[in-house]
């Protein structure tokens, strides 16, 4: 191969993955599996190298090759961005409504000869909550990105927003120069799944998502940016050239056909009571619903005309306003710290806060992920500390503010576990009780997760039995259930009468042919959950490959990184649990796997061989019946919205699945459509 056919080659690579990432990142569609992703990018890495070829907008510069940037050079926008002003309630954006109308018309009065502005149509638009950024883009080639600064000048950002992957490195439109505004964020998703993994190795947590997407984009090595995975919503152009725009609708159609990701979100009204009304239902029904953060919402006039008309004032554009939700983050006094056992041996604390009120509710208590956490978030009691709401979750805590004037004590470290006594271990960032089987808080959590309805669902089984069982009969292991327990041994306990012990004993034998789900799921594998108890039965098919199954066939699962795999065989490593598995198998518990039984006509069905998600209430044909007819066409059923996700089935009251399909882009299917095609296969 020449060097001229090694070019084009690199060129034509270099289209490809374009296309394939704009499909993946920004539509959530993926065109090509990883590994052939992955095939592409290799080749193109090897023939840039071969022939040192690497040109703009190859997608080789997102990894930023470990170059530490110095510097951040200031940048002067071509246009200016300007801040919004703000509106915190009902009122005030009837007001703000009063002198936009006030404006159109003493302009109208003004010009009796010119065109006359329009009513105005205000476009409402989530204000996302993280580092705003400028793009510019000169004949198709992003050549510069910068900070929003003070307006006028910002910090050029370029090799840290190429790591972005949703943000285009080349465009269609290649006649002229344009600023593409907009928010660089992390995902919530993605914050958790950063945090978790911190978490495990000890490193820094991050106290949050804006912060995280601002201090990523501020990173000097680059490498450092591309791993917290960041993503971009742009929503405006400040400066353009080569075309022309009337409205922002045509502004938010022009990025969305030169593959520049926009929020789905953008709606347009005539009245701002209809703006009013929407902005409180966004935010009662779908703000808690959202994977990033947004701090309001934005309102705009439509038509540029107009726009041009009403002008600025010192600090902000007359014909745009920000409404403010309520405040995500509060501060309160951290009062104490409690210590509680998980039920594997882990020592989580919790702080006891002065009460504080968020939402109409008063707040005490708010979460400490573990002893490495208080350490980096520099909290002690009677700090000043900051929390966030959570919705119906315990807040979390999320650093110390700084207050001078109060009087703070180091959290003590706990030696010992708070239940039994029994010193801890420290393990990376937790504190661990290795009582495993003498720690009764353990015991009983442990025992009282097996029991529960999403494990092995013993019916009359409470936490108050297993407490119980533990402080009476000894039993510290789910194995006991099945071959220590007697009539005898319940009737010789308080408050256990004969029908009582028969119907325990009873719902004990029921249990042993539970399914191999459920079963896993009982045993409280750490950092796994019940879809991946599901996920684990499904693959392998039986509680013996289960046990033995390789770290590399774990990871080869959707959805189990390393931290998962390892877990996994480290959990049925231990012979603890070797022997426990094996005295309940012993005593009769059969946890088997039954795929489901494929109809003949499977192929033909539109569901064959894809993933579908049921959520809200299926009125005509209960849940378990659709997901049954389902798996009986090759469909895969699971229980979270994701890009790999090809049909939504929506009943009644559907919420945020529905919600988050619909962003993706994700099919959704109404009871009664996806009645009609399951009877048409």
């Amino acid at each position: 191969m020449t060097v001229q056919d090694k070019e084009q080659r690199i060129r034509e690579l270099i289209e490809l993955i374009t296309e394939y990432d704009y499909h993946y990142y920004t539509l959530d569609k993926p065109k090509v599996t990883d590994a052939d992703w992955d095939r592409l990018y290799d080749e193109l890495v090897r023939l840039e190298a071969e022939t040192g070829i690497t040109l703009p907008n190859s997608p080789t510069h997102r990894v930023g090759s470990g170059i530490l940037v110095d510097t951040f050079p200031e940048h002067k926008h071509l246009a200016r961005l300007w801040s919004l002003d703000k509106a915190q309630s009902a009122d005030e954006l009837r007001e703000w409504d009063k002198r936009v109308r006030k404006l159109i018309l003493d302009h109208n009065t003004k010009n009796p000869d010119g065109q006359p502005l329009p009513e105005p149509q205000y476009v409402l638009e989530q204000k996302f909550d993280g580092l705003t950024i400028n793009l510019t883009y000169e004949n198709g080639v992003l050549v510069q990105a910068a900070t929003r600064g003070r307006g006028v000048v910002g910090e050029s950002i370029l090799p840290q927003v190429k790591t972005i992957k949703s943000v285009p490195l080349s465009i269609p439109f290649r006649d002229g120069l344009i600023e593409v505004q907009g928010e660089a964020i992390m995902p919530l998703s993605v914050l958790a799944k950063y945090n978790e993994q911190a978490t495990e190795t000890g490193a820094e947590l991050l106290k949050n998502a804006r912060n995280a997407a601002s201090g990523a984009l501020r990173q000097k090595n680059v490498e450092s940016t591309a791993k917290r995975n960041l993503d971009a919503y742009l929503y405006g152009i400040g400066y353009f050239e080569g075309i022309d725009f009337d409205t922002h609708e045509q502004i938010l159609d022009f990025l969305r056909e030169n593959r520049i990701k926009t929020s789905s979100y953008s709606k347009v009204y005539a009245d701002i009571e209809a703006v009013i009304e929407e902005i409180a239902r966004f935010d009662q029904e779908d703000h808690p619903h959202l994977d990033y953060l947004i701090d309001g919402m934005v309102i705009k006039i439509n038509d540029l005309a107009t726009r041009v008309a009403l002008g600025f004032t010192d600090k902000f554009p007359r014909w745009a306003v920000a409404f403010k939700f309520e405040a995500e983050e509060y501060s309160t006094i951290l009062q104490s710290v409690v210590w509680d056992v998980g039920r594997t041996g882990k020592i989580t604390p919790t702080a006891l806060l002065e009460p504080v009120d968020i939402g109409g509710v008063t707040v005490q208590r708010a979460t400490l992920n573990n002893w490495g956490d208080i350490q980096r978030k520099g909290v002690q009691v009677g700090s000043r500390i900051a929390i966030r709401r959570s919705n119906d979750v315990i807040p979390e805590v999320l650093f110390a503010l700084e207050d001078d004037e109060l009087q703070t004590t180091p959290i003590d470290k706990p030696e010992h576990c708070p239940s039994c006594g029994s010193e801890l271990v420290e393990k990376g960032a937790h504190l661990f009780c290795q009582n495993t089987d003498g720690c009764r808080t353990q015991v009983v959590n442990r025992i009282s997760h097996f029991a529960s309805r999403g494990g092995m669902d013993i019916e009359t089984f409470s936490i108050k039995t297993a407490e119980q069982l533990f402080d009476e009969l000894g039993v510290s292991d789910p194995a006991d259930l099945y071959d220590s327990l007697s009539m005898d041994k319940l009737l010789s306990l308080p408050r256990f009468g004969e029908k009582k012990a028969q119907n325990l004993l009873a719902a004990i034998e029921k249990s042993k042919s539970k399914d191999l789900t459920s079963f896993l799921n009982a045993l409280g594998i750490p950092n796994t959950g019940a879809r991946m108890a599901r996920d684990l039965a499904e693959t392998f098919g039986t509680l013996e490959r289960v046990q033995s199954a390789a770290f590399e066939e774990l990871v080869a699962i959707p959805g189990f990184g390393d931290i998962v795999a390892e877990s996994i065989t480290t959990f049925f490593g231990q012979e603890r649990i070797q022997q426990s598995i094996q005295r309940m198998l012993d005593a009769g518990v059969t946890p088997t796997h039954e795929a489901p039984q494929i109809v003949e006509a499977a192929a033909e069905s539109p569901f064959f061989g894809k993933t579908v998600v049921l959520t809200g209430t299926l009125t005509t044909m209960g849940r378990n019946d659709a997901k049954a007819k389902l798996e009986a066409f090759g469909a895969k059923v699971t229980g979270s919205v994701s890009k790999k996700t090809d049909f939504v089935v929506a009943g009644e009251e559907a919420g945020s699945k529905l919600t988050k399909a619909q962003d993706l882009g994700v099919t959704v299917l109404t009871e009664q459509e996806f009645i009609a095609l399951i009877g048409e296969a």
